[in-house]
């Protein structure tokens, strides 16, 4: 395997993709141009996607019947809210507390109740004197507006909707006393709805981030990096983390890799096709899988490609192969294009995909989730979990981003009838004809020579 010094960073705008998918690959320390900007401008770009979003709130709470909002930040114990309402950056007071009001022909009105005073919260935030004890000024803004409910991260399904903790929660009963305590919701709604919602501003950011990740994908599914006979699983892996520490991004989960081989016995797992131990060699005729994703601007993708390791006088992959690769993109086209639609609801999207998928003979499975905030974040999930919910149903938000994450299994001749899954997850984003890929799909599996 090639000792790696450096990632190849497309130049970051759509018509590149062709180009920048046939240019060779070139050997530099320094990354060609990177979609993460130096730290005073990531953090400036975040604060202005957090201005915008601050404007959003106030009719978001309408909608969600919340008169108070208030998300508490630990020392060391980061609640996963605090860099989505305030500024992103290192908060070590023992106890931050951020406060949203509903103050009626006032508007909204932001207090910042932290433990050290520093511009960068000033700007977003009205903020208390530092002397000042936060339980006595939360009580106080209580007193002021009387919010008929105080919503809080708890009581939520997902881990970023129930992040206040115990002691936060006895310290605002203790501040606010029990008349408020009888007020206290869930802001599950109101998160969700926060974080799904994505802005104008973040769409150029996020493509380049899926056009990074295409590219690394590409690189790690290539003789750059494998050697048929020679490279193992684990050493594929690393390379990734490696190019993610080159890149300046980080991942929110590991890269895993699959293999599958002809005459291999059946390695699936829970119905899935299961991850390959590290020590495993990759050899000329298998078929590989890789799942994926960066982090950066606060932003998550998710991403999964496939590549075949050609054998001895192979120019391309076998055509069993090549036709499950199809059934897969029939799969991608029934739920994005077809079933797909702002309004409505994920389960019906899923019935309908997968109604058309039996019409069709294919074995479909479909597991898509919303993109954002975290990577397997908050918003309306199209997969077989949400269709056998017993819960109101989850609509589609317009310009949410999704993992369209899913699979088809087919019989392959070549491989004597052997079951293959192809697998693959895009990030897309919703329009009103239905999903968009930020960049083209895979129409042909990457091929290793």
């Amino acid at each position: 395997m090639k000792r790696w010094r450096g990632v190849l960073l497309p130049a970051l705008s759509l018509g590149c993709l062709v180009a920048c998918a046939t240019a060779p690959v070139r050997d530099t320390a320094v990354p060609a141009s990177s979609p993460v900007p130096p730290p005073s401008r990531e953090r400036a770009l975040r604060e202005s996607w957090l201005k915008e979003r601050h404007g959003l709130l106030l009719d978001m709470m309408r909608r969600h019947g919340v008169g108070m909002w208030v998300v508490v930040n630990e020392e060391f114990h980061d609640d996963p809210l605090t860099a989505w309402v305030a500024p992103p950056m290192p908060y070590a007071g023992n106890r931050d507390v951020f406060v949203f009001v509903d103050a009626g022909d006032a508007g909204l009105q932001k207090v910042a109740l932290t433990g050290y005073a520093t511009e960068a919260v000033t700007r977003f935030f009205t903020s208390a004197p530092v002397e000042r004890k936060q339980a006595e000024a939360l009580a106080e803004l209580d007193a002021r507006y009387h919010p008929r409910t105080i919503a809080l991260a708890m009581d939520g399904r997902r881990g970023v909707t129930r992040g206040l903790t115990h002691d936060s929660y006895k310290w605002l009963v203790e501040a606010l006393g029990p008349t408020a305590e009888a007020r206290f919701v869930s802001a599950a709604p109101l998160i969700e709805e926060y974080l799904d919602t994505r802005l104008p501003g973040e769409f150029a950011p996020y493509r380049d981030l899926v056009v990074l990740t295409e590219s690394l994908v590409k690189r790690a599914l290539s003789n750059e990096v494998v050697v048929p006979g020679k490279t193992t699983v684990g050493e594929v892996r690393r390379w990734l983390y490696d190019a993610l520490f080159e890149a300046r991004v980080g991942t929110w989960f590991q890269p895993d890799l699959r293999v599958q081989r002809q005459g291999m016995k059946d390695g699936f797992s829970r119905g899935f096709l299961a991850v390959a131990d590290e020590a495993v060699v990759i050899q000329r005729g298998d078929l590989l899988h890789v799942d994926f994703g960066v982090t950066a601007l606060g932003l998550n993708t998710d991403w999964q490609k496939m590549a075949y390791v050609l054998k001895d006088g192979e120019k391309d992959a076998p055509e069993g192969l090549k036709r499950a690769l199809a059934n897969t993109q029939t799969l991608q086209d029934a739920l994005m294009l077809r079933a797909s639609r702002p309004g409505r609801s994920s389960a019906d999207v899923y019935d309908a995909t997968m109604a058309e998928m039996k019409e069709r003979g294919i074995e479909a499975k479909v597991y898509s989730h919303p993109l954002g905030a975290q990577g397997h974040a908050l918003g309306a999930a199209i997969d077989f979990r949400a269709a056998s919910r017993q819960e109101a149903p989850r609509l589609l938000r317009k310009g949410s981003y999704l993992a369209v994450e899913l699979s088809t299994t087919t019989a392959v001749p070549e491989w004597g009838g052997q079951q293959v899954a192809v697998m693959q997850e895009d990030p897309a984003y919703l329009t009103d004809e239905g999903w968009r890929f930020f960049v083209p799909r895979q129409d042909a599996f990457y091929l290793i020579h």
